[in-house]
């Protein structure tokens, strides 16, 4: 096995063009995936990449470095609206994966039940991502992740950043998690709502995503529209609201009760969010 380790994107991005590289950057999933004595025939570590690090603040978007690992997403001094992103952070795995786990990981493993997809749709996050031949191009996060452990990732590309248009001054959010236990657990259901309100306390605005109860983690269009101009306390969740959605059964839990816990986690995180 041979490991790579660069320190700049320029030589990450050569690196990124040769066939045979596994990328990893925190390695906390890509470990547990291989089957017992199958070996790596190469590693490409983007962790030390100097570009990849860091929070930049325009004028017009936050950009959240793609090494940014959770615990520094929970540590950082972002608006109200990422406050979901920050619940989502402190569930994902244990403190310790929280330390090594990056955002672009999380993305990149297209987990269904990824928790850091659907805050980051509630944000409109777009997916920067670069090769040495073509330079640097913007996925919209929704059509970055095709489904199971599939991205729009090509082979000799590296992603470099989660770029996040500013949200309203005054959006909130809140990020709500079932699972059996509170930490080192796959998720039943989740659910993440951004939402803005006016002086009388009635939605304006709002974005309400879904993950591990379909292939990709989804948007509620249905029941987006449906809160506007109310309080969360008159919306009533309904079947057709969540016709997007295709849970599955397994040990974790039934399709049924999956969508029963949707419509339950929707209606808290959207009272959490007006906070």
């Amino acid at each position: 096995m041979s490991y790579h380790r660069p320190t700049d994107l320029a030589s990450a991005l050569s690196l990124a063009s040769e066939a045979g590289h596994v990328r990893i950057a925190g390695g906390t999933d890509v470990f547990p995936a291989k089957r017992q004595g199958q070996g790596f025939g190469s590693l490409l570590d983007l962790t030390a990449v100097r570009e990849l690090a860091g929070i930049e603040h325009t004028e017009k978007a936050i950009r959240l470095g793609a090494s940014l690992s959770w615990s520094d997403v929970i540590k950082a001094d972002l608006p109200p609206a990422f406050d979901g992103l920050k619940q989502a952070a402190g569930q994902v795995g244990s403190v310790q994966i929280q330390n090594r786990a990056t955002l672009a990981g999380n993305l990149c493993n297209a987990s269904p039940a990824a928790d850091g997809v659907p805050p980051l749709l509630t944000l409109n996050t777009e997916v920067e991502v670069a090769s040495a031949a073509r330079g640097t191009r913007l996925v919209p996060l929704d059509a970055f992740i095709l489904g199971v452990r599939k991205t729009a990732l090509e082979p000799d590309e590296i992603v470099t950043a989660l770029v996040v248009p500013r949200p309203p001054q005054d959006a909130g959010s809140c990020f709500q998690k079932l699972g059996s236990r509170r930490y080192l657990v796959i998720s039943i259901a989740m659910v993440s709502a951004l939402v803005v309100k006016d002086a009388s306390g009635c939605i304006t605005d709002a974005r309400i995503a879904v993950g591990a109860c379909s292939a990709v983690a989804q948007r509620l269009r249905r029941l987006e529209v449906s809160c506007i101009g109310k309080r969360p306390e008159d919306i009533t969740v309904t079947a057709d609201h969540l016709t997007d959605l295709t849970p599955i059964d397994d040990v974790r839990g039934s399709a049924a009760y999956r969508r029963d816990a949707v419509a339950a986690l929707c209606l808290r995180a959207l009272e959490g969010a007006m906070v």
